[in-house]
């Protein structure tokens, strides 16, 4: 809408030729809404030619309008006594203009220079026994091609009322449609125009046809789409495919196009959301051929069952394939044959005179024919079982390995004499005896019936049945025994509960528990979180919303005890198993936790629905807020307490082998007392006890706060109480400032840019240098060189002791600090959102301070007298005065 005279409250004053013609009225429309209309009703009088032309309407832009029009018309046959020049209808015309030029004489009251749009005539008209009929009558014109233009209305002799006239355009809303984004665009110069508007995919969507355009009809509609775009790798159609959101942890999407998110394949992961691919878990890989979209698989075991049979200087080797074929089919194997020296007690690999057939390499049968043997030689040979990961595994394949020595028979034996008890055989020397022949092994055998020798003949198989049942039981009581104890010995390394038993052996020191290392997520709920019948629990208030449900405040009765004010979470209806778990996770983790800045876990209502995880009530809510709230109220002495308490408990989560990795001034809570608690455990995780550097490497993934995190965090996941004291730096500006945004609205990446060239952030006004260097002791590169939070809470002690050192305060030079430059504001309005003070935008406009050289010369009285009485508020605007002073070149005084 341009123009709407319904919504006019007070008179639309348009211009009336001659004066005697349209009159200005208050009426009342059907609703009985106050209205402006005008009236004309000269019919007694003869040669009627009354002009009424509205204000100025600005076009913007659009090359066709619409006039809506409102009015009643009289019917001439109920006026008695009138000549024959009544009329019942008007004309409507307009005029285009680049500016508001127009006067009580100019333009010329005639149809040139003006624009006849149409004649307007009533579908129903009145009479004096009738009520008035109101008609509705649109019409268009175009195409417009100045600034604006003027309507105007003319009365040849009527009796009429113009109730309203709106003046509006036609437009196609901004839309998406094949996963681009249309902007609003309005229609063209005439009725049957079509616009072409050009499109552009939507986040994290690609071009898959071009161009991408839609074409707006005359009547605001979109019609005839061309082009497409599809949402890129890692992300899946969302919203009824308006948007491309990320595929979640646990998902991947390889290929940009319509389809969606699917589950990683087996023995993969994805860490981290809008994953294209789901790397592979340790001990397992694809090959250079493998699709992203296959499993991953590892490496088969040895091969079974290795048969060797020697004939003399060659060898036959057989075996079978191995129990683990690592999840593939595509399984060949490699035959190493390496000679030994027992005397040395070594092996190197054989010569290449060596025939392994078919070949020593990539067999695809699990049989091979070796000769060339040397003769009276121990050889090793390992048969290694190989697949399409092998390659990528930094291990040696599985083998299973075969130890022959090789034998030689003389060519002929010759009996020379033979008596009834001995004989005499003679032979020549084998033709390569491979060095000096020391010995010869004869072999004989008595010839007796049935070649069985006489001395040993077989037992019975009764006889030895006794001792083939002792052997087997005596087996099988062995495997069951070993059974027995790889239980207990596994069991008592994975429970959960073999933990608390080595931690206990800690004298004086509480180890945090991860309770993700229990089997049953639940037991650890039981454990660490009290259960509170549901009636103990009133919920009073809904107060904000988590990830997980509503964030409500209520009260606590339990029996023996007072009634306390409480904050209760709730789980959403339904939730699944994973949200359940996920949810009643951090009373797992928060009632393990017992410190005064620490937020305290009263318990968890499990057992009925809503499912509810209940702590104590922090009165002033998130510290970010409460500080941007308070600006300037607090001495310097008090937010270095608030700073203390977050050290405190920070220290407290450390020594219990704890990282927070989500440290930030949103996740501190304040209670009446101004005591600051950690809370939201959402992001933490479990340190090792026995690391000497405890490291938390990321395994889901997930969002970072970037401005929070320490560089080592953000570039290799790796989290420590290292990166808590960088996020804690973080905090100690943010309380400093005010909860000023750290970085202001600098992007991530170019926070991850500035950090990485070493930028730090300045001290916020007024900081105190001791506070300061603390914060750039956390942001040191090298994580082992930043204070531990021990450290931390014995120098702000230090400080709390000795005030006068937090009374040095270096102020940044001009361009070193966040100065907001005056000259890029429009308006005062604009520079006091800037600096976060525009609740007293109205202070100033009403006192008279609308430009920047005003602002300039204002000094403290004048701000107390303009309604600025909070001391820290005028401390803050005074500043940035003084800023703009010297941007300005100026020396005035400024009286702080």
């Amino acid at each position: 809408t341009l123009m709407d005279t319904k919504w006019a409250t007070t008179e639309l004053a348009w211009t009336a030729h001659p004066e005697t013609g349209w009159e200005e009225v208050s009426g009342y429309d059907d609703a009985m809404n106050p209205i402006r209309t005008y009236q004309v009703c000269n019919v007694r009088e003869l040669n009627q030619n009354n002009w009424l032309r509205s204000d100025f309407i600005p076009r913007k832009d659009v090359l066709r309008v619409y006039v809506e029009m409102k009015f009643t018309v009289r019917d001439c046959n109920s006026i008695p006594n009138i000549p024959g020049s009544c009329k019942e209808t008007f004309n409507l015309f307009y005029y285009e203009s680049d500016s508001d030029s127009a006067t009580a004489t100019s333009p010329f009251w005639m149809e040139n220079p003006y624009v006849k749009v149409d004649t307007i005539a009533p579908d129903e008209s009145f009479s004096m026994l009738e009520s008035g009929r109101v008609n509705t009558k649109v019409r268009s014109f175009g195409p417009l091609s100045k600034a604006g233009f003027y309507l105007a209305f003319q009365d040849l002799g009527a009796c009429m009322s113009l109730i309203s006239v709106r003046v509006f355009y036609k437009k196609c809303s901004t839309t998406i449609a094949n996963f681009a984004v249309f902007p609003e665009t309005a229609t063209g110069a005439e009725a049957t125009s079509l616009v072409i508007a050009p499109g552009t995919c939507v986040p994290n969507a690609v071009e898959v046809s071009v161009p991408l355009k839609l074409y707006c009809n005359g009547d605001g509609e979109w019609m005839v789409p061309v082009g497409a775009c599809t949402c890129s790798a890692g992300f899946e159609p969302a919203m009824k495919d308006t948007q491309c959101q990320a595929c979640s942890p646990g998902t991947f999407k390889s290929k940009q196009g319509d389809s969606f998110c699917l589950p990683c394949p087996a023995n993969s992961r994805a860490s981290s959301g809008a994953s294209s691919v789901c790397s592979c878990r340790n001990g397992y890989y694809r090959s250079d051929t493998d699709s992203p979209d296959s499993p991953c698989t590892t490496v088969p075991s040895a091969p079974r069952s290795v048969i060797s049979s020697v004939n003399e200087t060659s060898l036959v080797l057989e075996w079978s394939d191995p129990r683990d074929l690592g999840g593939r089919e595509d399984i060949f194997y490699n035959v190493i044959c390496k000679k030994c020296l027992p005397e040395r007690g070594m092996c190197s690999r054989c010569d290449d005179n060596v025939d392994i057939s078919p070949r020593h390499l990539g067999l695809t049968q699990r049989r091979v024919a070796v000769r060339n043997l040397q003769a009276h030689t121990q050889y090793s040979f390992e048969i290694q079982a190989v697949n399409g990961v092998s390659n990528k595994s930094p291990y040696t394949p599985q083998f299973s390995t075969v130890n022959i020595t090789t034998n030689q028979a003389v060519p002929t034996v010759h009996l020379m004499a033979a008596t009834a008890s001995t004989m005499s055989l003679s032979w020549l020397p084998p033709e390569k005896p491979n060095g000096i022949i020391l010995d010869y092994e004869i072999k004989y055998h008595e010839k007796v019936s049935g070649n069985v020798s006489q001395s040993d003949p077989p037992k019975p198989w009764q006889e030895q049945l006794p001792l083939i049942v002792g052997s087997a039981t005596t087996i099988l009581v062995f495997i069951i025994a070993v059974v027995v104890i790889a239980i207990v010995c596994l069991r008592s390394v994975n429970s959960p509960s073999s933990f608390q038993i080595v931690n206990s052996l800690t004298p004086g020191m509480k180890v945090y528990i991860d309770p993700f290392t229990y089997e049953d997520p639940n037991e650890a709920v039981r454990e660490f979180a009290k259960e509170i019948d549901v009636s103990c629990v009133k919920i009073e208030e809904v107060i904000g919303a988590g990830e997980f449900g509503e964030v409500c405040r209520g009260r606590l009765k339990l029996p023996g005890r007072r009634e306390i004010i409480v904050a209760i979470k709730t789980l959403k209806v339904g939730y699944t198993d994973r949200q359940r778990r996920d949810f009643l996770s951090e009373a797992s983790i928060m009632g393990q936790f017992d410190h005064p800045n620490i937020i305290r876990l009263e318990g968890v209502v499990t057992k009925s629905r809503p499912v509810m995880i209940v702590t104590e009530f922090m009165e002033n809510g998130a510290l970010d807020s409460f500080l941007r709230l308070n600006d300037g109220q607090f001495t310097v002495i008090q937010l270095v307490g608030m700073l203390r308490g977050i050290a405190a408990g920070m220290k407290y989560l450390s020594d219990m082998n704890y990282v927070h990795r989500d440290l930030a001034a949103r996740n501190i809570l304040v209670n009446s007392n101004l005591v600051c608690k950690v809370s939201d455990f959402g992001l933490s995780r479990f340190l090792e006890d026995d690391a000497t550097d405890p490291t938390y490497t990321s395994s889901l993934g997930g969002k970072i706060p970037i401005r929070w995190t320490a560089p080592e965090a953000i570039a290799y996941r790796k989290f420590t109480s290292a990166s808590d004291v960088w996020s804690y730096g973080i905090v100690m500006w943010e309380v400093m400032s005010y909860g000023e945004r750290p970085y202001w609205d600098m992007s991530n990446q170019d926070v991850i840019n500035a950090v990485e060239q070493d930028y730090r952030l300045p001290p916020p006004m007024d900081c105190p240098t001791a506070l300061h260097q603390l914060m750039l002791d956390c942001w040191v590169k090298e994580r082992n060189l930043r204070p531990k939070f021990t450290q931390i809470v014995a120098t702000l002690d230090k400080l709390i002791r000795n005030a006068a050192s937090l009374k040095v305060v270096t102020n940044s030079p001009l361009l070193d600090r966040c100065v907001p430059d005056y000259t890029t504001f429009t308006t005062v309005g604009d520079w006091l959102d800037a600096i976060k003070m525009s609740r007293y935008r109205d202070n100033f406009v009403n006192a008279g301070f609308a430009s920047f050289d005003l602002v300039a010369q204002m000094t403290a009285e004048d701000l107390l007298r303009i309604g600025v009485t909070l001391a820290g508020h005028q401390k803050k605007i005074l500043g940035s005065i003084q800023d703009m002073r010297l941007q300005m070149n100026q020396t005035l005084p400024v009286q702080v």
